[in-house]
């Protein structure tokens, strides 16, 4: 059996600023992390590894010091890290990420035919949760999204049965492989690295593809050519300069609590009570 798992190295949101002047994402100085949502599928796909044998393959499309979020999952596990890196790919939307991941992966099953890919529910820097999706798309594969376990995995009739959180309950999903997952956050525990992969991840030679490497020659397709969407601005959230009110009552039972909340409300809001009653009449 064989796994890809697609990662992302990413700013840390808790640190990210933007530029008062440019409205742009300041980076520098900003430290990068791999993508936390890239992490439950990781640890799906070693828990897989464990389980049935075979390798898993992580992959990011990516500057060339994403190398060592490459280097973070080899020391969790990873069997083999691929850096897919080219000035080519500056400026990629999500349409151009899934077309040069989707074309890598294509070059990665010809050496092993590739069973699963997995990839995080989105990322915390773009949040758009559709690189997952267009790589399937593009590779003809079956797509189970949101998947919050895998109950089976037949490799022999080539078969797997996940659960999908769906909106008021849970989906139980049988399919075909090869399939491409979607993992959401909070469905494992990303193990801790051990010494000896630890000193493996800092041996390890991450292997570097260009473009032509990676099998792409559509250059139109690829980077800002291949990328339709347009950012008109970014902006950093305004701060909430309003304070919370304190409401003091002499009791705290229910019925205290409540008539002193509703005073308070009539008190700041005076047309509120002529408001209730229009609206009952």
């Amino acid at each position: 059996m064989h796994i890809v798992v697609c990662i992302k190295q990413v700013p840390d949101s808790a640190q990210i600023r933007v530029h008062p002047v440019t409205n742009t994402i300041m980076r520098q100085g900003v430290p990068a992390i791999v993508n936390p949502y890239d992490l439950f599928s990781l640890e799906e796909a070693l828990k897989l590894k464990d389980q049935f044998g075979g390798r898993v393959t992580v992959l990011t499309m990516g500057p060339p010091q994403a190398e060592m979020a490459l280097r973070k999952c080899i020391s969790f596990g990873a069997d083999a890290a691929i850096l897919v890196t080219d000035r080519a790919f500056a400026g990629a939307d999500t349409l151009a990420t899934s077309f040069a991941l989707a074309a890598a992966i294509e070059q990665i099953s010809k050496d092993l035919q590739v069973d699963l890919v997995f990839t995080g529910k989105q990322t915390i820097d773009g949040d758009t949760a559709q690189v997952g999706p267009g790589i399937a798309k593009r590779m003809d594969m079956q797509l189970l999204t949101y998947v919050s376990k895998v109950e089976s995995l037949d490799l022999t009739a080539r078969q797997i049965q996940v659960q999908r959180r769906a909106e008021g309950g849970v989906q139980v999903l049988h399919t075909k492989l090869p399939a491409l997952i979607t993992m959401l956050e909070g469905t494992n525990e990303m193990r801790f690295a051990s010494m000896e992969n630890m000193f493996r991840a800092a041996r390890y030679q991450v292997k570097i593809w260009d473009r032509v490497a990676a099998g792409i020659e559509d250059v139109t397709k690829i980077g800002l050519k291949g990328s339709p969407t347009l950012v008109s601005k970014v902006f950093a959230p305004t701060n909430n300069t309003v304070r919370a009110d304190i409401i003091e009552t002499e009791s705290a039972e229910p019925r205290d609590l409540a008539m002193t909340l509703v005073g308070k409300l009539f008190t700041q809001h005076a047309k509120l009570g002529e408001h209730l009653v229009k609206s009952a009449a």
